[in-house]
């Protein structure tokens, strides 16, 4: 690894499937240990259920509130400064219950890959 700054490039968002905004930060083959994304989540939107395999993530809330939903455990209301720790393959999902912008941090140790994803939707409805 070497030295860097990454300064904050809002223009990069982008939509994903999810149904959040996500700014990758850093998220490199040169610094692997980790990623850092901001998302962000529409007033009254639910991200869908999802898995994220062999990777921990820790939500850093920084504005708005909302609803996380993390594996056996119940609802959990969020506001700013706090973090919600999400073991590898845990079921998540997050609903912003405010009337703004729902923002984060995803903090992912090993960092974030895309084939790491997978959308659980259906399987969760399917429980119940």
């Amino acid at each position: 690894m070497k030295e860097a700054v990454h300064h904050q490039d809002l223009t990069t968002e982008f939509w994903t499937p999810e149904l959040c905004y996500i700014v990758e930060h850093s998220n490199s083959d040169n610094d692997p240990e980790a990623s850092i994304a901001r998302a962000r989540v529409e007033p009254g939107v639910t991200t869908r259920w999802h898995i994220v395999r062999d990777i921990t993530e820790r939500y850093y809330i920084q504005e708005g509130k909302g609803l996380v939903e993390v594996g056996d455990m119940a609802p959990v209301e969020v506001n700013p400064g706090d973090v919600v720790v999400i073991p590898p393959s845990c079921p998540q999902r997050i609903t912003n219950t405010g009337d703004c912008d729902l923002i984060f941090l995803a903090i992912c140790t090993p960092r974030f890959l895309v084939e790491a994803y997978e959308d659980i939707e259906e399987q969760m409805a399917a429980r119940g």
